[in-house]
């Protein structure tokens, strides 16, 4: 395998978030259109930029992928106006307010966020053209005024436990549900009260251990995190164990991974926190996704994206590339200097469209649009 040279191969093109004189991107005191702080998801195609402005509590959606540094976002969902803040819109509740966003994305036109402190998924039958407008449908609880975890009962086939990413895979809706350790999945677009067709990663709909309650296995999870896949496979970023699970064909049932990423074999969860890294291991690994036969992982805690040309179907493929390092064996935070245009500090969420890549770059509180050559 020839590694991808960031280089030549990968160019970051637009920087959008905060500014970073002399080296430190630090959020703005008070929020506004233009900055970010702590974004830990995001989502591009051909006309929209979304992102999880997480740390503000809002979501921001450019109509037309920006080209300028530090552009203002068209739309500001969960807050009243660009210069607010808090978790439920600034005070007024969560009827129209986020606590934490994390996952976004588009798919048949609607707009999915993961309100994940909020333990529910907020969809929008068409992406808003106007700030501060309620979502269509609510996943997770009862009402658009609850907020308990689970629906503040016990773990259930309709409730939520930080719901952190969300996927449409193959005109199946899976989410991440990150706090009972598992990740639901429905054949269609589901309704508020609608049971999955499939869990995976507990034995029923009311277990909620780490790893089933015991040891990291090719069917548990210890922190789902995000979620991938096309029409013969289905991936998910289990970040608590360093790792990533693979199943070919989807997954129809509870049943166990086929391979894993990150790891040498689906029974270990190492984790290696200190240089030199290669380029097979994860550490954290907050979000995955691919396009075509093209795959990137963030590998968020050893600040690196990685790339593989073609998706590996075994155990301990190594990447093919990497960006936000020197090489595949360095892991500093902005490569233990500035941060610059081609660093990381924690990258967070991925949106790779074409020959695009959206890097939602959460300790440099930007989100930073990539170009392939």
């Amino acid at each position: 395998m020839t590694l991808i040279e960031t280089s030549t191969s990968w160019v970051p093109r637009t920087w959008i978030g905060a500014p970073a004189p002399g080296g430190l991107a630090l959020p703005a005191a008070q929020p506004t259109g233009s900055h970010l702080y702590a974004p830990r998801g995001v989502w591009l195609d051909d006309g929209l930029l979304v992102v999880a402005d997480s740390g503000n509590h809002r979501v921001m959606v450019w109509h037309g992928v920006p080209d300028e540094d530090e552009a203002p976002a068209d739309v500001v969902l969960g807050q009243p106006d660009a210069t607010s803040e808090g978790p439920g819109a600034a005070g007024r509740g969560p009827e129209r307010g986020m606590h934490l966003p994390c996952g976004v994305f588009v798919h048949d036109g609607r707009l999915v966020v993961c309100d994940s402190w909020h333990h529910r998924i907020l969809i929008w039958d068409d992406v808003p053209r106007s700030s501060d407008v309620a979502p269509d449908v609510i996943l997770g609880q009862v009402d658009a005024s609850s907020t308990l975890e689970n629906r503040g009962a016990g773990t259930s086939a309709t409730g939520l436990y930080w719901p952190y990413g969300a996927a449409v895979v193959d005109g199946w809706f899976w989410v991440a549900d990150t706090g009972n350790r598992r990740v639901l999945g429905w054949d269609g677009l589901p309704g508020p009260d609608d049971e999955p067709d499939v869990v995976l990663g507990q034995p029923d709909a009311d277990g909620r251990d780490e790893n089933r309650g015991g040891e990291a296995a090719a069917d548990s999870f210890r922190w789902p995190h995000d979620i991938a896949g096309d029409a013969d496979r289905l991936l998910v970023a289990d970040a608590g164990n360093h790792r990533a699970l693979g199943w070919a064909p989807r997954p129809d049932r509870d049943g166990p991974a086929g391979w894993a990423m990150g790891q040498n074999d689906l029974t270990t969860a190492t984790e290696f926190p200190y240089a030199p890294q290669t380029a097979a291991g994860f550490r954290f690994p907050y979000a995955i996704d691919l396009d075509g036969d093209h795959l990137v992982v963030a590998d968020t805690a050893n600040n690196r994206v990685l790339w593989w040309e073609g998706i590996p179907q075994r155990t301990g493929a190594p990447a093919d590339g990497v960006l936000g390092q020197p090489d595949l064996t360095a892991n500093g935070e902005n490569r233990w200097d500035r941060v610059d245009r081609d660093t990381l500090c924690w990258p967070y969420g991925i949106s790779l469209h074409g020959a695009r890549l959206a890097v939602a770059d959460s300790g440099n509180n930007r989100v930073m649009v990539w170009e392939r050559r």
